[in-house]
This record gives C-alpha cells, sequence and structure tokens, in this order.
C-alpha cells in the first residue's frame, strides 16, 4: 500500500486531537503497520505522552532546515518526530521563508516511504505549522466533540482546507470525522451525532470515543491506552476506529469487510 499521511487537525482545543493521534498511531502498529507520528504542537503534549524530551532533532530544527528528519523508536512500528517548545515561534522564523508552506511535505520526502501510515497531530490553530501539516497530507480526519459549540467552527476549518487544496496541495481532502468524549446516555451527544452526520454523511466513523478516565490517565505514564489497559472502554473504542481506518484502507477482503462492517454496526449500537 502507499503511503497514508493523515493529519489529525481541529483549531478547537480539548477534543482529543493528541489523544486520538496517539491511540490510533499505536492501534495501526500493534496490527502490524509502520507508523510514523509527526508532532506538529508547539505545546510537544504528544512527544511528552511517550516520555521524550530534549530530543537531539525535533521537527523544529528540520523546518528550520537545520537538521534532516531524524524521528525516534516509541516501540517496534511506530516511530515519532517530537516537537519542542522553540516550536512555538517557527511562524514568526519562517514568515519570511521562501516556500514556507512546503517545509514539511519536503522534509519528509526522503522517509515517508517507510511507512504504511503518517499521522501528523496539528496545533489548535489554523497557522503555518497546520497549513504545512495540511500541505504534507494525503488526508485530514476532524475528532469532535459530541457538543453543538465544538461544531460551531467547522465552515473555518473546511473554508481552510479548500484553499489548501486549491492553492498547496490538491490531493488532501476530508475523509474522517469521528466523536470524542461521547456518552450515549445524553440526549444532547446523541443529537449533535445526528447533526454531525448532516454535515459528513458517510465520512463520519461509526466508532465513537467514550468518555473514559484511563484516556486521561494514561499519558501521564508515558502510554498509549493499549499499553496501559488493553481491556478498559478507551482501549475497545480506538480498537474499533483504527479497524474502520484499516477498512476505508481496503486492507479487509469483501468478505472481512462484511464481517467487520458487522462488528462495527454492533459497537455502534452498544455505544449509541
Amino acid at each position: 500500500m502507499s503511503t497514508s499521511i493523515i493529519a489529525i487537525s481541529n483549531h478547537k482545543g480539548g477534543v482529543g486531537k493528541t489523544t486520538s493521534t496517539v491511540n490510533i498511531g499505536a492501534g495501526l502498529a500493534l496490527t502490524g503497520h509502520k507508523v510514523l507520528l509527526i508532532d506538529m504542537d508547539p505545546q510537544s503534549n504528544m512527544t511528552q505522552s511517550y516520555g521524550i524530551s530534549n530530543a537531539e532533532v525535533s521537527v523544529y530544527e528540520v523546518l528550520k532546515g537545520e537538521a534532516e528528519a531524524r524521528t525516534m523508536e516509541a516501540f517496534p512500528n511506530l516511530d515519532i518526530l517530537p516537537s519542542s517548545l522553540d516550536l512555538s515561534g517557527a511562524e514568526m522564523e519562517l514568515i519570511n521563508e521562501a516556500g514556507r508552506e512546503y517545509l514539511l511535505k519536503d522534509a519528509i520526502a526522503g522517509i515517508k516511504d517507510k511507512y504504511d501510515y503518517i499521522l501528523i497531530d496539528c496545533p489548535p490553530s489554523l497557522g503555518l505549522l497546520t497549513i504545512n501539516a495540511l500541505t504534507a497530507a494525503t488526508e485530514v480526519y476532524i475528532p469532535l466533540q459530541a457538543h453543538y459549540l465544538a461544531i460551531k467552527g467547522l465552515t473555518k476549518i473546511i473554508d481552510v482546507i479548500g484553499k489548501v487544496k486549491k492553492r498547496l496541495n490538491k490531493d488532501v481532502e476530508i475523509t474522517g470525522v469521528f466523536v470524542t468524549q461521547f456518552d450515549k446516555r445524553k440526549v444532547l451527544h446523541r443529537d449533535v451525532v445526528e447533526t454531525i452526520y448532516t454535515y459528513f454523511q458517510e465520512k463520519l466513523f461509526n466508532s465513537r470515543i467514550r468518555d473514559n478516565i484511563a484516556l486521561a490517565e494514561a499519558p501521564s505514564q508515558g502510554m498509549d491506552i493499549f499499553h496501559y489497559d488493553n481491556t478498559c472502554k478507551g482501549a475497545e473504542d480506538y480498537k474499533n476506529l483504527v479497524e474502520e481506518i484499516m477498512e476505508r484502507h481496503g486492507e479487509f477482503d469483501d468478505e472481512e469487510e462484511d464481517d467487520n462492517g458487522k462488528s462495527n454496526e454492533q459497537a455502534t449500537d452498544n455505544q449509541n
């Protein structure tokens, strides 16, 4: 399979963007895929969630042209290109750089073919760092909370992705949307999911990521949810989401697709 480069983006904070990048990446790696996670967020939460600090080469040095992309292994099949606090000044430092929107794309050109999936954790903004992620990506996934306020800003991010597609990267598409912090007991949450479906139709994944304390605890232990507690609801939900992602990338034959579809429908019924 060709490399799928997926930017996980939402300019609103607190939607589970980093948590999802970490756990989707881990889930794909545990199914035997070679995965690279790129931390484009100056807050470095994804980097810190794997216990990485003071990396010799971070995405900051790579974007500045001071070093080639040098990844670190989190566990077998999963590599990370870490972030650093220095990245917070990168947008101002790179503002006059020629081809500044293509810096990440150019930086990973020599290593991307080593991977089945590259997941980019975008910052909670729509500035140059996010533009670099969207220009490098082939796909965009948008995590959304099950709250109406969380979907009010969708027009802005859709507009930005459209402009990137028109001017910088004709291949990029929004291919997936998923709901986080979901509680099936709340009528509001179920109503919001229906509203999200009217926006995105088949792009909305069936899997819902439910509220689960283990998802909040895992990063403090330097772990993804599968290594922290493989039996919790958070692990179950991300496992279902990873299976849907694999299915959408054509990784199952017809019979397996039918079986997996039934499994996902059952999981969705349980969560709804």
